[in-house]
């Protein structure tokens, strides 16, 4: 995958006119952090940072994925948000 590509795609979430969401916010986040950073590391934030939680919750989902898979997914998922 062009890392190009992927560099694109995050600018463009920057650019959206409209929410999509958070399901969608916490599905771009993880395949994000997964694809620059890998797997999730560190202890799950605790029930008084639910925010913190459901971020740890989705990255912990794609243990595992490889970075170029996660930026592919990242760019088809900004491409449906985009109708690119």
């Amino acid at each position: 995958m062009a890392g190009t590509e992927f560099e694109k795609a995050v600018a463009a979430v920057g650019d959206l006119a409209d929410d999509p969401g958070n399901d969608t916010k916490l599905r771009l986040y993880a395949l994000y952090k997964q694809a620059t950073s890998g797997d999730v590391e560190g202890r799950r934030p605790g029930f008084t940072n639910p925010v913190g939680r459901a971020k740890y919750d989705a990255w912990s989902a794609l243990s595992g994925t490889p970075g170029e898979q996660a930026e592919a997914d990242y760019v088809a998922e900004v491409a449906k948000l985009t109708g690119a």
